[in-house]
């Protein structure tokens, strides 16, 4: 039986490596929601006879109606599209791995002071799902069941932010949050697709607004931190392993220049990363909802845990307290998530700019193709992180420019003042990303300076190279005026001269090979017994010949072996007995001049 061959695995198929982002399924403005030009349309959709907004539900009398999301809510959104989009993998998942959906918890109050309600967290999995159902239709809190208790944590009346991270979530939790919300799918496809978007919706003058924030940023994690990178493609362009030379497993920044996967930094031990940044907004008079959702794929990124207690630390800040203290925007605190986001890309940045000192200093050493693969491999990533960074401003300027429809029961001046504070906030990121953008062009032209240095001192050995080259076949080409003369008025005949074209005169014509032939040639009588000579005979000859032409061409050579001394006629002729002592390290012409100079200063 005749097996097929194995089809080569795509880099995409890697659930570990990151798709290049398809952003026309961004925002819900595209009115084909994960429809392709080549896709097509569901017949049954467009026969059906239902209005496209269905009527909303009190979660009262239903039925579990958040296992219809997105379909309950988003008729549009159909099974092909929702299978397309991830949403409908996502659903399935949670029966399989068996792991629980974390849900951590923040409230800021009214006043602006950040508290951990009790317990912190919901934790769901495949068996309480009515319960946790019930926690978030409810804002209540649910512990492990083996703990045997419950809690009621509703959420207090002068509660201003309730923010929620959700760790590993499943698609269960992912419905609930949807149907209780009302939130756009394209926020989770945006998340389970790692695609950047940012757009309003739902806006309610007087009332308040959906905001969604999702965008991509550089994070710098060290290399045993970095657990999850393992994978068995073979990379075609590695530059550097991180495991051993005999190990086939190799990395995902090894595969290819593909600027989604980690980038090496080896002399700081560190991986540049992809991290992403998924926040949902609901802003309210009261009450608002900021949901982080965070990647499940196995890749070193920000933690829903990690973040929760970043978010709480920043409420303890005094110079955000008082932002805090002075507007009831939610806003602002989608601003310290953003925050976040700066950090990472500074730091990452800092690591970047060491290792291209360390390679500017390798190269001055050394010019190894690897090395000049790496730094091809860096272009390709800086090239990349430019791209975010306008994206991270983009971000920044979509915050500013979209103005809370909640606070127009404010008055006027508590409008102005909360306008003037979310414009300064907005001017300092901006600040900090130009910064970001200055310090990226001066590393973008280190990298040209360090790959022009590559190549300068490329340029540089191959001359020296084609030097050496030149130089030899101009000392082969002098040798053979010299075998020439030693061999002058000899012929190969017995010394007989020949004539030619007739001429009078003798025309010496020395034939090099016949000679050397008849000398080292000769036959003795030890081996033919008819011929006259003998080895004494043959000795006598070979040996003086030889001194004699090894004498001629040392002399003749003798500029090659003194370069840096003037010689004479007779310093030429004596030069194979100077050059005996040169090889045992003496230099005796040096040394003469030498004691000559301290003689005379004597």
């Amino acid at each position: 039986m005749n097996r097929q061959p194995r089809r080569p695995a795509s880099p995409y198929e890697d659930r570990r490596r990151l798709a290049p982002p398809p952003h026309r399924h961004a925002a819900p403005s595209a009115p084909w929601p994960w429809v392709d030009i080549d896709d097509k349309i569901d017949a049954a959709q467009l026969s059906s006879m239902h209005p496209p907004i269905p009527e909303p539900c009190n979660h009262e009398s239903c039925d579990r109606c958040w296992k219809g999301y997105p379909r309950s809510l988003y008729p549009n959104w159909t099974p092909t599209q929702v299978l397309k989009s991830k949403i409908a993998h996502a659903i399935d998942k949670h029966r399989y791995d068996g792991l629980p959906c974390v849900i951590y918890q923040v409230d800021v109050d009214n006043c602006g002071f950040f508290k951990m309600p009790h317990p912190d967290r919901i934790i769901s999995n495949y068996y309480c799902l009515d319960d946790t159902w019930r926690d978030i239709l409810h804002s209540k809190a649910s512990v492990p069941k083996m703990a045997n208790l419950t809690f009621d944590a509703k959420v207090p009346e002068d509660n201003r932010i309730r923010a929620l991270f959700v760790e590993n979530m499943s698609g269960p939790v992912m419905q609930m949050l949807g149907t209780k919300y009302n939130i756009e799918p394209f926020f989770f496809s945006s998340t389970l697709n790692w695609i950047p978007c940012k757009y309003q919706e739902d806006i309610r003058p007087g009332f308040g607004d959906h905001v969604t924030l999702s965008l991509t940023f550089i994070r710098s994690v060290p290399i045993s931190g970095a657990f999850g990178l393992n994978t068995v493609f073979p990379s075609p362009m590695s530059f550097e392993a991180l495991h051993d030379a005999e190990n086939t497993n190799q990395v995902i920044s090894e595969r290819m220049i593909d600027t989604q996967a980690p980038l090496l930094l080896s002399s700081q031990d560190r991986l540049l990363v992809l991290d992403l940044l998924s926040v949902h907004l609901i802003r309210r008079k009261q009450g608002s909802i900021i949901i982080s959702c965070h990647a499940d794929k196995e890749l070193p990124t920000t933690t829903a845990s990690f973040l929760q207690e970043r978010i709480r630390f920043a409420g303890q800040s005094v110079y955000w307290q008082h932002i805090f203290q002075l507007s009831p925007d939610p806003t602002f605190l989608l601003l310290i998530f953003i925050w976040h986001a700066i950090y990472a890309w500074d730091e990452a940045l800092e690591n970047l700019y060491s290792h291209i000192c360390f390679l500017e200093s390798r190269v001055i050493t050394t010019s190894e193709m690897p090395l000049t693969q790496e730094l091809h491999v860096i272009r390709a990533h800086h090239l990349h992180h430019t791209s975010l960074l306008e994206d991270l401003r983009s971000s920044v300027r979509f915050v500013c420019e979209t103005i809370n429809p909640a606070m127009e029961s404010l008055s006027d001046e508590e409008r102005a003042l909360n306008s003037q504070i979310l414009s300064r906030e907005c001017a300092h990121l901006s600040r900090e990303i130009d910064r970001l953008e200055m310090e990226s062009k001066m590393q973008d032209s280190r990298l040209k300076n360090v790959m022009n240095l590559v190549f300068s001192s490329v340029n540089i050995i191959d001359s020296r190279r084609m030097q050496s080259m030149t130089e030899a076949a101009v000392r082969d080409s002098a040798g053979e005026p010299l075998l020439k003369d030693c061999t002058l008025l000899m012929s190969c005949d017995g010394g007989q001269l020949t004539k030619f074209n007739g001429s009078d005169e003798a025309d010496l014509i020395p034939n090099h090979a016949s000679f050397v032939a008849a000398v080292f040639g000769m036959n003795v009588r030890e081996i033919v017994p008819q011929t006259p000579n003998s080895v004494p005979i043959y000795i006598a000859v070979a040996i003086p010949f030889t001194l004699v032409t090894i004498w001629i061409i040392t002399s003749f050579q003798s500029k090659f072996f003194f370069p840096s001394e003037q010689l004479n006629f007779w310093k030429k002729v004596l030069s194979p007995v100077l050059l005996i002592p040169r090889l045992f390290g003496k230099k005796p012409l040096e040394d003469k001049e030498t004691r000559q100079i301290g003689m005379h200063e004597a």
